[in-house]
């Protein structure tokens, strides 16, 4: 190591150590040992199900909700709210309840939207979503 003996300015010498080289070997450490470090993988292994390939496909409802409030249930117009429930209940019955996708308009009022999700929900339907988000969207 070397080391640096001047006269400071009180009479005593002054000793400083050059850190330098032990600071290049330590870098030098460190590279080496981040190569030599074992590239660390984990793996988790999944017993994953087999499909039999008999899963029934699940039915969708396409629920359209109007700008003027018309419901229409895949394509078919309601004429009221108490009519939606009883077709709410009659598929809230079925083993296998069907996905709902409600499609409300751009510029149909809330309320009305709103009344049609508590009635979808009271009436006991699970599977709600909604559709064609993209028409609200910024452009």
């Amino acid at each position: 190591m070397a080391m640096s003996v001047s006269a400071g300015g009180n009479g005593e010498p002054l000793v400083d150590m050059n850190t330098t080289p032990l600071i290049d070997v330590m870098l030098v450490l460190l590279i080496m040992f981040i190569i030599t470090l074992p590239v660390m993988t984990n793996n988790i292994k999944l017993d994953m199900p087999v499909a039999d390939g008999g899963t029934p496909a699940t039915e969708k409802i396409d629920l359209t909700i109007d700008y003027d409030g018309t419901i229409l249930w895949n394509g078919a117009v309601i004429d009221s709210l108490a009519q939606l429930e009883q077709y709410f209940r009659a598929e809230a019955a079925k083993p296998n309840q069907p996905e709902l996708h409600v499609r409300p308009d751009k510029r149909a009022k809330y309320d009305r939207v709103a009344q049609v999700l508590g009635s979808a929900q009271r009436s006991g339907m699970h599977r709600i979503g909604f559709a064609g988000q993209e028409q609200f969207l910024e452009r």
